[in-house]
């Protein structure tokens, strides 16, 4: 009797520890901490709108950006920071360029300071700062914790083993599949012209030629069989950005939510279809149909994962998540980057004709070979320019991970720095009056080198693995369409460019296609 007795005030007292414990890191959490970041910060000068306990300002931010993305613009504008940033726009008029807000309990400090972006994101703090725990949480079961969403040395690993996927001979070893891609769509263009179509939606087509080439260059697989991937993760990317608004409340990843079921069920399909993907490259080794799982990405993570190691190591459901992140990351933004160039070439004909002169010029009636993509000198700077006021990731934000000095802010652990690309690459002192006109000439200053100011990929270690994938991607089926057919704008075009993670054309973007006999 007395042993019951024992065991069930030990167990009560466990219970009580374990609720003490979970009530003292709430607390911590979600006032002791936030209550330090501001004193630090406000110490400093460093000021911002006032917060609600829990929400922050989450409530006036989704009222201030449902206020403007409520409407299309009137005209092809380019001038958007007001309509995607509304809350920069305000809180840097009344609070300055730096500004601590407060994303539910997590404390955000937007910094527009290049040369500090530039410090903060070198080498010499890629440890001590990272996604936070919010981000990660946020994403768990759309990218898990695939190299975007990695910290410290598991994310130096696994950058170590990506990488080489998208750089050197293996860049160069991709460039017959993007040409016979996109061939294939460029076919399937001059076919429903043929059929009487009067207008396509070009971002549908782009999304399933990024699809296929990142299907065959990475994954060794056909789009067909990667669509239904594109698909669902297309589906988890909305029900993920929705989700994401409840993550401030206590405890909410543990509580039933709609969103949350639709992500979970979807992440089950997703990772039955790539586990289709994965056993048939395994298989091939095994019986010997194969001498290696396949040059690709996903080649090199299955051989990263037969290694035997004491230290990090991928496990299967991380070579998972490594290809929802690259299934998403190399089709989306590609898709998104080709997409916006068409609508600014569509809407800037002289442009248009300036380009296509370019690939006649260097290309001839041939197909785009390697060595010519780098003499594609006014192409590269028209797609630069579509990057710039249209950045697919138009916010970057990091947190730091220990107090760090960052010129002459002392940055405390736990607080996020907020990059507002989308609003650093519309700003006039730094760009010019014109900082919202389509002017690629701008970049044909050297002034303008890949360095503080032009942030689509990010910059320093942490900057986008595949960008020069993206940027000779772009080359190529752009180049292509250029000498195939002269496209302007639909009139039923409606700008309504929108947030979704990504920035996208909320309608699409409708063009008429005019082939080349």
């Amino acid at each position: 009797m007395e042993t019951v007795i024992v065991l069930s005030w030990a167990i009560l007292l466990l219970i009580f520890f374990f609720f003490l414990r979970v009530a003292w890191v709430t607390i911590s959490c979600y006032y002791l901490s936030p209550c330090r970041i501001r004193l630090a910060m406000s110490k400093q000068g460093v000021h911002g709108p006032k917060a609600r306990f829990l929400v922050g300002n989450l409530p006036e931010i989704a009222s201030l950006v449902a206020k403007t993305t409520s409407s299309d613009m009137e005209s092809v504008d380019h001038d958007i920071v007001g309509r995607l940033l509304p809350h920069y726009v305000l809180w840097s008029k009344i609070y300055g360029k730096r500004f601590v807000y407060w994303y539910g309990s997590e404390p955000r400090l937007c910094l527009t300071d290049t040369d500090m972006i530039k410090e903060f994101l070198s080498s010499k703090h890629v440890q001590s700062s990272g996604k936070s725990w919010m981000q990660q949480q946020g994403t768990k079961n759309f990218i898990g914790q695939g190299v975007l969403m990695a910290n410290g040395s598991n994310w130096f690993h696994q950058r170590h083993v990506v990488a080489p996927a998208f750089i050197g001979e293996k860049l160069k070893g991709h460039l017959g599949y993007m040409v016979e891609c996109t061939k294939k769509t460029i076919a399937v263009l001059h076919d429903t012209i043929k059929s009487g179509a009067k207008e396509v939606e070009i971002g549908e087509y782009m999304t399933r030629l990024t699809g296929d080439i990142i299907s065959r260059t990475e994954f060794d697989t056909s789009y067909e069989k990667g669509k239904k991937i594109f698909e669902l993760l297309t589906r988890m990317q909305s029900f993920t950005a929705k989700s994401s608004r409840y993550l401030w409340i206590p405890g909410s990843r543990f509580f039933p939510s709609k969103f949350r079921g639709e992500i979970k069920s979807l992440k089950i399909e997703v990772e039955k279809l790539l586990m289709e993907i994965i056993e048939s490259r395994k298989d091939g080794v095994e019986i010997g149909r194969s001498s290696s799982y396949g040059k690709g990405l996903l080649g090199m993570l299955l051989a990263e994962a037969q290694k035997k190691s004491e230290g990090f190591s991928y496990s299967l459901q991380l070579v998972m998540d490594e290809c929802k992140t690259f299934f998403f990351a190399g089709h989306e933004t590609s898709a998104l980057l080709l997409t916006w160039t068409v609508m600014l070439l569509a809407t800037n004909p002289s442009w248009q004709e300036k380009a296509r002169a370019e690939v006649r010029e260097v290309c001839g009636d041939e197909t785009p070979m390697p060595e010519q993509i780098s003499k594609l000198n006014w192409l590269h700077r028209i797609i630069n320019e579509s990057l710039r006021l249209y950045p697919p990731a138009s916010l970057l934000p990091r947190m730091a991970f220990e107090d760090i000095k960052l010129g002459d802010l002392h940055i405390p652990k736990g607080l996020s720095i907020w990059i507002p690309v989308l609003a650093i690459h519309h700003d006039e002192e730094i760009w010019g009056k014109d900082a919202n006109e389509f002017n690629p000439e701008r970049f044909a200053a050297k002034s303008f080198a890949m360095t503080r100011n032009f942030l689509p990929f990010a910059s320093g270690p942490r900057n986008c693995v595949g960008q020069a994938y993206a940027m000779m991607e772009a080359k190529i089926v752009l180049a292509m369409l250029l000498t195939n057919f002269k496209f302007t704008i639909s009139k039923n075009y409606r700008h309504a460019p929108v947030n979704v993670l990504t920035l996208r054309p909320k309608y699409g973007v409708p063009v008429y296609l005019e082939p080349f006999c």
